[in-house]
């Protein structure tokens, strides 16, 4: 289903409602009374379960992996005390990104083609950490003593039906919810995106990213969307002026010289991305030639060219860019994967087994790496050990529905029925739909042939009514 505008942008000022003060709370402050970090994180998983189950996401391993590593990074030198993160990012080529309550980390697809380097890529999500560290959705309720956590939880169910194409129904929900809070958010914004500013390039310097990437790109993007009618959703729920930029550009300043700019892998991740919203893999390959006529030294340019020309069938055209780059970096697992790509593409499967192998020595631990491992098992037809793989790796990624979505299907080509139905219920489950995942493990118990089985099954759906009545009650 098509993202639609309101969603983000009525979340994002949402979340920005901003406190009274510039001064950072301290872990004892009233608005822990108010919502507490428990609430906020119960709050957070319900809200993005039914995002997920109404929103398109992009599944691509490397980019995921590439999110979540570059944001624990992130987390890791930032004042965020609960690292309980999630993250989801959609697919969508829009500039946005956001954080929601309870360490939920939104992304647009668009933010990897709009942050033109990856100290600006980690500018953004510096500043929506920043969110999460001064819990700026408890301290927006602390200025609004009025406004409580079901009503603002009622906002996110009317942000969710919006989203869902309820049309007119979702947008009246979330105007009479907003209604009472609308004047506060515009009065107060404007402190909490600063207090956002300050505080990430504090932590963009501690992880080691120069922090003038943050006013570099908010200069730029205000130049480049100066006179739109109808600018990116990030700028219209982070407003840009020249204040801001110059307060930004400032404190930079005063931090030292020789901070991380960009890097190889980060635009390589941007080469996929701008190949998935390109409109036929033809355009792409002519902008990445263009590109490597300027500079032949280009590796993601010719990394992008190499994926283009994959996906429109000239493979022998795709070899010769990829082995200059694994003759360069022959351990590169980012190249190694394309080239497993190819080779899988061109029925060669053996030479991508080997390659899949050394990989996994390589990087065991590598969740891009063993997806093309199970994926390679898949094709061999070897279901029974791409199986066992998946239930390995679900154990260390039990809140990804592309993963329970894979193990699903590869139990029902296995013939494993009882655990294709509980496998579908952790899907559901995690997209919001509660009726169908108790349905699915119904459908388990009664195909269940031990005592063992029926109960652990029970017991998992005793624990998902359990999850759907708390968020039904929240969303009241």
């Amino acid at each position: 289903m098509k993202l639609l505008r309101p969603t983000l942008l009525t979340l994002a000022c949402l979340l920005t409602t901003p406190a009274m003060t510039n001064e950072l709370p301290s872990l004892g402050d009233s608005s822990s009374g108010i919502v507490s970090p428990e609430q906020e994180h119960q709050l957070g998983r319900a809200w993005l379960s039914l995002l997920r189950g109404q929103v398109q996401q992009l599944s691509d391993p490397l980019v995921k992996d590439y999110l979540e590593r570059s944001v624990y990074r992130l987390a890791e030198t930032s004042q965020l005390q609960d690292r309980r993160l999630e993250f989801v990012l959609l697919d969508s080529p829009q500039l946005n990104a956001f954080a929601a309550p309870g360490g939920i980390i939104g992304v647009n697809g668009g933010l990897f083609i709009h942050a033109q380097t990856e100290a600006e890529y980690a500018s953004v999500l510096a500043h929506e950490l920043a969110h999460l560290s001064q819990r700026h959705f408890a301290r927006g309720l602390e200025a609004q003593q009025r406004m409580q956590l079901p009503l603002m939880a009622a906002m996110l169910a009317g942000v969710v039906a919006a989203a869902a194409g309820a049309g007119d129904a979702g947008i009246a929900a979330i105007v009479s919810t907003q209604a009472a809070a609308i004047q506060a958010q515009r009065r107060f914004s404007r402190q909490n995106e600063q207090e956002a500013d300050r505080i990430g390039l504090i932590n963009l310097e501690r992880a080691g990213y120069d922090p003038r990437a943050m006013p570099d790109m908010f200069g730029r993007l205000m130049r480049q969307y100066r006179y739109d009618q109808k600018p990116p959703e990030f700028l219209l729920t982070h407003p840009v002026s020249e204040s801001r930029i110059a307060d930004t550009r400032n404190r930079a300043e005063q931090y030292p010289d020789g901070g991380v700019q960009d890097s190889l892998r980060y635009q390589l991740m941007r080469a996929r991305i701008q190949l998935k919203f390109e409109s036929t893999p033809g355009l792409s390959a002519k902008r990445f030639r263009a590109m490597l006529s300027d500079d032949p030294g280009l590796d993601a340019a010719r990394y992008g060219l190499a994926l283009a020309q994959i996906a429109s069938g000239q493979l022998e055209d795709a070899a010769s860019n990829l082995q200059p780059l694994l003759e360069k970096m022959p351990d590169d697992a980012t190249y190694n994967l394309a080239q497993i790509e190819l080779d899988i593409t061109a029925n060669r499967l053996q030479a991508a087994q080997q390659r899949v192998e050394r990989l996994l020595q390589l990087y065991p631990g590598s969740y891009p790496v063993r997806q093309a491992n199970i994926d390679l098992l898949s094709k061999q037809n070897r279901l029974d050990q791409a199986e066992r793989e998946l239930d390995k790796l679900v154990e260390v990624r039990r809140n990804d529905p592309d993963v329970w979505y894979q193990v699903s299907e590869i139990r029902g080509l296995t013939g494993n029925i009882v655990g294709l139905h509980q496998a579908r219920a952790e899907f559901f489950a995690l997209v919001g739909d509660y009726d169908q995942a108790i349905e699915q493990l119904d459908f388990a118990k009664r195909r269940a042939n031990n005592f063992q089985m029926s109960a652990r099954i029970d017991a998992r759906q005793k624990a998902l009514a359990d999850e759907k009545r708390m968020i039904e009650s929240m969303l009241r």
